[in-house]
């Protein structure tokens, strides 16, 4: 087996301030958490955006600008920037930061689906922005749009024009199938690195026979072409990216995808998490990625041909 690569996924656009005082907001936390995820083990940060001041999801470059440098001058971790953003967000607003950072790597979901964030309101009482809740509630009415059209520009914009290789998100397995059709015309080249998504309300449920049903397909489809990553949301992210490892796939953790540590217990930061699945993954007998490993086994262009 091939040496783990940890991604760490370190605020997201799901979860909100009310749910944990540790989610990092500002650029100093998304940078102090970042760090100190890539010092625990983690090769790849993968990184969304906030407005400082209430928490929300922010697609502006400036927002980016923030942290980016400083994260670049403190590691050596691959930064993957988000093209999903959130679901509110459109086409062009979520790849303002991408297109001015040319980063070395991009997240990229595979398809247009339900995003249903709202079961988490009814678990939080106390609000501390009033943005929250209807973000949250109004979830029930909302789809993530990316479109054939959509993914074909951002390969082509992030990709062929400025060098980016992707982390292809896939929710169900249909979006397998579609990044088949995209290699079959010739926009992505191998070697593919697939994040399994499990646990997003309107994708695939966390269940173990659907990560063996995913990598079954993907063999079929890819054949030796490909890597696979795992993230599972809540409760469900250790169980699942333990069984990533033992089928010999890569691992993602990270506040953006569970706020917790343990049972009952939220984490304080992201490098806990990185820490708790780097132990599992060489209790395993596996060994960890370093960037540089990471960098040479997914093909990356390498962070000084950013203009980060």
């Amino acid at each position: 087996m091939s040496k783990v690569i940890i991604t760490c996924a370190v605020t997201g656009s799901i979860h909100t301030p009310s749910m944990s005082p540790y989610l990092p907001v500002t650029a100093e936390q998304i940078t102090d958490h970042a760090v100190g995820a890539a010092e625990a083990g983690a090769a790849i940060l993968h990184l969304h955006a906030r407005d400082p001041l209430t928490g929300r999801p922010s697609a502006d470059p400036a927002h980016f600008s923030g942290f980016l440098p400083r994260i670049k001058q403190a590691t050596d971790a691959v930064l993957n920037l988000s093209t999903g953003g959130s679901a509110t967000m459109s086409l062009d607003e979520r790849l303002a930061a991408p297109r001015a950072a040319e980063p070395e790597m991009c997240s990229l979901n595979m398809g247009s689906m339900n995003f249903a964030l709202y079961p988490a309101a009814a678990r939080i009482t106390d609000w501390r922005h009033d943005w929250e809740k209807p973000f949250l509630e109004n979830s029930d009415d909302l789809v993530f749009k990316n479109t054939p059209r959509d993914i074909a520009r951002i390969l082509t914009e992030l990709g062929q024009e400025r060098g980016a290789r992707f982390e292809f998100e896939c929710y169900d397995l249909s979006h397998l199938y579609m990044l088949r059709h995209f290699a079959d015309r010739g926009l992505v080249k191998a070697p593919f690195f697939i994040q399994f998504v499990f646990g997003v309300l309107g994708g695939m449920g966390p269940d173990p026979e659907n990560l063996s049903h995913m990598k079954l397909i993907a063999d079929k489809l890819f054949g030796q072409d490909y890597m696979f990553s795992v993230l599972a949301a809540g409760r469900h992210q250790i169980p699942l990216t333990t069984m990533a490892a033992t089928m010999g796939g890569h691992v993602r953790v990270g506040l953006e995808d569970s706020l917790m540590i343990a049972r009952g217990q939220l984490a304080r930061t992201n490098a806990e998490q990185v820490a708790k699945i780097r132990r599992i993954v060489e209790e395993l007998g596996r060994e960890v990625a370093s960037p540089v490993e990471a960098r040479a086994m997914l093909g990356l262009k390498g962070g000084e041909r950013t203009t980060i």
